[in-house]
């Protein structure tokens, strides 16, 4: 498959069984992830898996999404904005680490749709929370997370998926 038809298959899987995923599975998408381009390489970027019982049953008290209560596994990712190297655009003062969090969290998306997983990009959460219950969070932006499971038979993409602006109202060539 090409990257492209990759990209307009990939759907967000609001629908998961609780069928456990394989470890190579997981090891690829942390790869995936790791892997991901950052800005001076920096990798201001941290990955959480969730597996055991006891994590899940803590991250799940963050989130009411539905899924993510049968998901067997769950990632999330966060940028630490003060790491050392971290790009910050000189002429504003952006601070890149939100934005390389979301490109490793982008490659982890793709591979787990590669993979023939289910998942959403989840923003629905509450990062006061998750660092609270895992300090080892503390300092770090929680971007995402991504509950990942097979798709149940019922999983399909929601009615909007393949609505997209006009080129013109997108794309400005100059």
């Amino acid at each position: 498959m090409s990257f492209l038809e990759l990209a307009k298959e990939r759907y967000s899987c609001r629908s998961l069984t609780d069928k456990p995923v394989e470890q190579e599975k997981i090891d690829q998408i942390i790869e995936a992830g790791r892997i991901a381009p950052t800005a001076k390489n920096a990798q201001p970027v941290k990955i959480w898996v969730f597996q055991s019982e006891e994590a899940l049953a803590k991250v799940r008290q963050c989130t009411p999404m539905t899924f993510a209560q049968v998901a067997p596994v769950i990632f999330v990712i966060g940028a630490k904005p003060d790491a050392e190297g971290v790009f910050v655009r000189p002429f504003d003062q952006a601070n890149f680490a939100d934005v390389d969090a979301g490109i490793v969290a982008t490659h982890m998306m793709l591979e787990i749709a590669d993979l023939g997983l289910g998942t959403t990009w989840v923003g629905f959460f509450d990062p006061i929370k998750l660092a609270e219950l895992f300090p080892e969070m503390e300092g770090y932006h929680l971007d995402a997370m991504f509950p990942v499971g097979y798709p149940a038979e019922d999983a399909a993409p929601a009615p909007r998926h393949t609505e997209y602006k006009p080129f013109d109202e997108m794309v400005k060539i100059l």
